[in-house]
């Protein structure tokens, strides 16, 4: 027999099954490269931060770009924010490489992907009209699409989850799909459970 999948360590947690999925994937594989991760599901709007290891660390609502979609609009991180248009503010999906910094020398930051202006930061409430506060706070996901395509968390997440396992450190974050496939959006990766049947079934068998 096959040595048994590796699998992300949920401590328990609650999380949609594409995000169980996906994170027993990136443990498996070993894809995060010894890296701590983050991953964003955004029909649910939820985030979920593991450590090297993938033991998760922490899971909050967050706020997602206000068109569904899973790709930017090309050369969108050059725009003002008043030259985007409604249907152009997506959350791309995808593997990103992710790094803390700043926004503008002052907002700390995860850049989630710095040439197209995405990061993942602590909620912004500049605009009361946006209520993102409450939207946070709803216990529905239906009203978490406000952004421009960043992910806002909670400041206290931000600052007691995110922010410690991301200092002296990059990361990886997977924001997964809504509209592609697993595969489009991530061309290396497997169904863990189905690729260790594989794995059994294609065994050469033992010798007499």
């Amino acid at each position: 027999m096959t040595p048994l999948p590796k699998r992300a360590n949920f401590d328990g947690a609650r999380a949609p099954a594409d995000v169980r999925q996906m994170a027993d994937w990136v443990v498996d594989s070993g894809d995060n490269r010894g890296l701590p991760f983050v991953i964003v599901e955004k029909p649910e709007a939820e985030v979920f931060v593991f450590d090297a290891g993938g033991r998760i660390l922490g899971m909050a609502p967050c706020l997602v770009g206000l068109q569904p979609g899973d790709d930017s609009v090309p050369g969108i991180g050059d725009r003002p924010l008043a030259a985007i248009s409604p249907d152009q503010r997506t959350t791309p999906a995808g593997r990103f490489v992710a790094s803390l910094g700043h926004d503008l020398g002052k907002l700390d930051v995860l850049w989630v992907d710095y040439a197209d202006a995405i990061s993942l930061h602590r909620v912004i409430n500049t605009v009361p009209a946006e209520r993102r506060l409450e939207r946070l706070a709803s216990p529905t996901p239906l009203d978490n699409r406000i952004s421009y395509g960043c992910i806002n968390v909670p400041r206290k997440f931000f600052d007691s989850i995110v922010q410690p396992a991301f200092t002296g450190t990059s990361g990886i974050v997977y924001i997964l799909p809504e509209i592609k496939s697993m595969r489009a959006a991530f061309p290396a990766y497997y169904d863990v459970d189905e690729h260790s049947r594989l794995q059994n079934v294609n065994l050469p068998a033992p010798a007499p």
